[in-house]
């Protein structure tokens, strides 16, 4: 098994960015899982690869595709990945509502792909996370 490196997550990352599905297998599992914390329409357990996409497909639409993460630093073992993102983006329909968070994302990998994942928000960023996702514009 080959170990886990910043390079992976960084290339892993990239291709979620394209939501092409053939990119994206090349470093997510199609049977993979990713959790998503919180408390509002987004939150919850995505099961597979095309499941995935679509939660990522409906985070472009709810943010009018204004929605980036900044990738600030990865560490890595043998199976996993831990990563801090500062998560931004403005609500579509209304750019008054913003996002501006940081992020722990764990990731397990198994055989060089994203076999599992969450996200972990901090301090007061849950409720403007939850706030974001959940506003009605």
């Amino acid at each position: 098994m080959a170990k886990v490196t910043p390079e992976m997550v960084q290339a892993a990352y990239g291709a979620l960015g394209t939501l092409n599905r053939q990119e994206m297998l090349k470093y997510w599992h199609e049977d993979m899982v990713w959790q998503v914390p919180g408390h509002n329409p987004l939150s919850g357990w995505y099961h597979g690869i095309d499941a995935f996409i679509g939660f990522m497909t409906r985070v472009g639409e709810l943010s009018g595709g204004s929605f980036h993460m900044k990738l600030i630093t990865v560490m890595t073992n043998d199976e996993f990945s831990c990563d801090v993102t500062n998560n931004q983006g403005t609500r579509a329909g209304n750019t008054d509502i913003k996002l501006n968070i940081d992020v722990a994302h764990v990731l397990h990998w198994k055989d060089g792909r994203v076999l599992a994942g969450k996200g972990g928000i901090f301090g007061d960023g849950t409720d403007q996370y939850d706030h974001f996702w959940s506003a009605r514009v």
